[in-house]
């Protein structure tokens, strides 16, 4: 027997035993295999002896023992198995080959037996052993390495080496078990793998649907993984952070040779170091606080953490990572949230919206499955497009706008998503009482199966003053500036950091202010919901109407000249201000919006809703004071967006009844000249002629010259057509002082441009190109297109009286592919004789291809080809220069 006979308590290390083969060494040796096994039993026990184990049950080939001491029992069966190989046995084959395996955990002896799992766990690493070898589970190799005083010196452990062999599955356990070789000399070294399955070196989920697109995200991901030690991926809910994590994780998998374990803290009900012990394999020791076993059992370990969803337990998981990063220097952290982690030395990554084709292909793929694997017909791509321009690239939203495709048509649903919680969530289950609602309701599961729970998970988190500030900020258009923010909260920088931390507001280059479209969603109904809806949108008016007078003037206070391009950070936000007091607001703020929203509807389209918002504010007239002058005002907007000619006549009369009768000269003279677009339309150039001369004589009656400058140009226009090229020219010089005094008109460049068609007429290339690339550049300046689009038409012509024919035929493709407004009644039949000369020069062929490479160009492209063009004063043979180079 052994020299132990009280068993240990407490930390205890159990040890088993067996013979290898044990059936076919009997069958052989027959009669003798029981002198031998007997000596086996003698060895062992004399080593038990000397070191003190307590044998608590022998049976057949096999030993059951306790040591109070890990280390000793470590060194016990280093001695056993020396023991065993120095013993004389009969021959080579009738040598016992003994494979043991050790363990060490809490147990307590009752009535001389163990009755602990630790017990089995023993057991089961001896089974995994092969014949003369000796295993240990991680809780032997952590307790017989551990400093212990009680171990006199020469410290057992001196010699033995322990090599560990990885993660493997014991019979009837869950969790993965490091198992560990002893190695010391006199030991044999090499043997197979242990006789039990190997744990995967990761906990990666088997994915349901591919991964589609992210080839560069990913690429980048990885690469920066493998830079830093703490990555966290940013991005509001539904933004694919861990589907594209997990991507990541397994690329990276080969370079963690610990493996690649992923911890879900939203995913179930335990607390953090919990859920990490269970991911990791790793179990409790009693008396001993959970995350400091987790940070012990991977100090030495080479391996990656995937922490999912950490927004859902900020502290702790900022509080966990802390200390894994300062205690496991061999550890990686990989992180997502809607928000950092908050840690020193960590890279916080944004996930960007899906790539405009991977959101057509995930869209296409995923409505392909809704629709039992049928996919949808080409009919329907421009459709498809739609649907995913419109989600913005958020991944969660076009999972469910997939499976809406099985009840809607792709037209059908895009048409819908101007509310897109409304298109994809309506009819999923506890998605419209989210508001007011309790905010344990919002498991995991949950927030992915709608757009209003993902987006309420992140709100519920918000202080009072974020909160606000998004519901305020939820009325407005598009991105904003930081002015803009602070005109909804002058002290706003606190809650905007707050907001763009949760990333429900993006910050996009300018810095400006980003809010999704499914977030607007949100904010919008909670603001209705709490009843401030009227009171937000009348400041939001209020700021449109300040960015309005802003906008009208210069730094030094004066008028500032119209640019479109300046305009257009702000014709949303005036467009959705004039959409709100149209319906429920201030009648003369409308007014005033229509007026400045008025060159950019005529320039980039709009009209008819431009018309029909005008219409609205019409009827209620009745409700607000609104004076003569911003009548009128109205009515001649209303007539330049008219198509139809009819409804253009009817409001100059109304325009010019109102401004007469309220003695309003300027807008009297407005409303005359407006009555020439009708004239030109049919080409009654005659009468056109007439009626300029007659609005010129009425604005010097009345002193206002400058408020007939429409008519001037329209003049000139009409005396270049039939040829009286001085006149017009002479009109123009007196022309540009009226220009330089009306800042809607001098960004155009009008004058410049007539006379650079004077000066073509005339066959000076000279003037007409200084004059033309004047204009031009000032229309491209300020944002206007179509009339850009006619300086370039003119510049076609210069190169075509100047011998450049291909460089003609180019520009003219360009400017007629240019959409916006363009002039046709004065000066069509000029472009087309002017193409049709250079089409004759070039024949029919290499024109048509000059032409489509011109009209392929785009507005941008075809702009800078015509301001390359040479000036003639540089051109070889030049008229002007010859004398002197001669």
């Amino acid at each position: 027997m052994s020299g132990r006979t009280e068993l240990p308590s407490g930390l205890v290390t159990f040890m088993f035993t067996d013979i290898e083969g044990s059936t076919r060494l009997a069958r052989m040796l027959a009669e003798a295999y029981g002198v031998v096994l007997h000596a086996h039993r003698e060895v062992i026990r004399a080593v038990l002896h000397d070191f003190g184990g307590a044998e608590l049950f022998t049976e057949g080939d096999s030993f059951f023992v306790a040591f109070d001491n890990a280390a000793v029992a470590v060194a016990a069966c280093v001695a056993m198995q020396r023991a065993l190989a120095a013993y004389g046995w009969p021959g080579p084959d009738a040598m016992p080959r003994v494979r043991i395996g050790l363990h060490t955990g809490r147990a307590t002896p009752v009535a001389g037996e163990y009755t602990s799992a630790e017990v089995h766990r023993a057991a089961r690493v001896a089974a995994a052993a092969h014949g003369g070898q000796v295993l240990c589970s991680e809780a032997t190799v952590l307790a017989a390495t551990a400093p212990s005083p009680a171990v006199a010196a020469p410290h057992p452990m001196d010699d033995v080496d322990l090599l560990d062999l990885g993660l493997y599955h014991l019979r009837g356990f869950d969790d993965p078990e490091r198992i560990f070789q002893v190695a010391a000399p006199g030991l044999e070294r090499s043997f197979p793998r242990p006789r039990t399955p190997g744990a995967a070196r990761h906990n990666l989920p088997a994915p349901l649907t591919t991964f589609v697109g992210r080839r560069a995200e990913l690429a980048e991901l990885t690469a920066l993984v493998g830079k830093h030690r703490l990555v966290t991926v940013v991005g509001g809910g539904g933004a694919g952070k861990s589907r594209l994590a997990l991507a990541a994780a397994e690329q990276l998998l080969p370079g963690y040779p610990d493996g690649v374990w992923v911890v879900d803290v939203a995913g179930g009900t335990d607390d953090l170091p919990v859920a990490m012990a269970r991911a990791l394999g790793v179990r409790p020791d009693p008396g001993r606080g959970l995350i400091e076993t987790v940070v012990d059992r991977c100090a030495h370990r080479r391996l990656l953490l995937l922490v999912d969803t950490c927004d859902a337990a900020p502290a702790a998981v900022r509080s966990a990572v802390r200390r894994l990063l300062a205690g496991c220097p061999g550890l990686g952290v990989l992180a997502t949230g809607r928000q950092p982690v908050g840690v020193h030395g960590e890279l916080a990554w944004r996930i960007p919206p899906l790539a405009p084709a991977d959101a057509f292909t995930l869209l296409g793929e995923r409505a392909a499955a809704a629709r039992g694997g049928q996919r949808l017909p080409p009919r329907e791509d421009a459709d498809l497009v739609r649907v995913a321009s419109r989600l913005e690239g958020l991944p969660l939203a076009l999972e469910l706008a997939a499976q809406r495709l099985q009840l809607l048509s792709a037209a059908q649903l895009a048409s819908r998503l101007d509310d897109p919680l409304t298109a994809l969530d309506a009819g999923r289950e506890d998605t419209t009482g989210v508001i007011g609602a309790d905010p344990r309701v919002c498991e995991a599961a949950e927030r992915h199966h709608s757009l209003t729970r993902t987006v309420d998970w992140s709100y519920r988190r918000l202080g009072e003053r974020a909160a606000r500030l998004l519901e305020r900020l939820a009325v407005f258009a598009g991105p904003v500036e930081l002015a803009a923010v602070e005109w909804c909260d002058d002290e706003a920088l606190g809650a905007l950091s707050e907001l763009t931390t949760a990333s429900l507001i993006e910050v996009v280059p300018g810095p400006r202010y980003r809010m999704p479209e499914q977030v607007r969603g949100y904010a919008m109904r909670r603001l209705a919901a709490a009843g401030e809806e009227r009171a937000v949108r009348e400041r939001h008016v209020g700021w449109a109407l300040h960015m309005l007078d802003a906008m009208a003037v210069d730094v030094d206070g004066e008028p500032r000249t119209a640019s479109l391009t300046e305009l257009a950070p702000y014709v949303g936000e005036w467009q959705a201000a004039l959409r709100w007091v149209a319906g429920d607001g201030s009648v003369r703020a409308g007014l005033r919006l229509a007026a400045a929203l008025d060159p950019w509807w005529r320039e980039y389209g709009g009209t008819r809703d431009g018309r029909d918002l005008l219409f609205r504010l019409y009827g209620r007239l009745s409700e607000e004071d609104v004076t003569p002058a911003e009548l009128a005002g109205a009515y001649l907007v209303h007539a330049g967006l008219a198509e139809d000619q009819d409804e253009q006549t009817r409001f100059l009369h109304r325009a010019e009844l109102v401004a007469h009768t309220a003695d309003l000269p300027v807008l009297v003279i407005g409303a005359m000249v407006g009555r020439r677009v009708n004239l030109l339309r049919d080409e009654r150039f005659a009468e056109a002629e007439r009626l300029c001369r007659e609005v010129i004589a009425h604005a010097e009656r009345c002193h206002l010259p400058g408020a007939a400058f429409p008519a001037v140009l329209t003049l000139a226009e009409l005396l270049w057509r039939t040829g009286s090229l001085d006149e017009a020219a002479e009109l123009l010089g007196a022309a540009r002082q009226a220009e330089a005094g009306r800042p809607g008109e001098r960004g155009r460049r009008t004058v410049d441009w007539l006379l650079g068609m004077v000066a073509l007429r005339r066959g000076d290339l000279v003037a007409a190109h200084d004059h033309l690339v004047v204009a031009l550049r000032s229309r491209l300046r300020h944002g206007f297109r179509g009339a850009a689009a006619d300086a370039v038409a003119a510049i076609a012509v210069r190169c075509a009286l100047g011998g450049d024919v291909i460089t003609a035929a180019v520009l003219f493709g360009g400017a007629e592919s240019v959409r916006g407004e363009r002039r046709t009644e004065v000066f069509g039949g000029y472009w087309s004789a002017q193409q049709a000369r250079v089409r004759t020069a070039l024949g029919d062929g290499a024109f048509d291809a000059a032409y489509a490479d011109g009209a392929q160009l785009g507005f941008d492209r075809i702009v800078a080809v015509a301001l390359a063009v040479e000036h003639p004063d540089l051109e070889q043979g030049s008229v002007r220069f010859a004398p002197t180079l001669h």
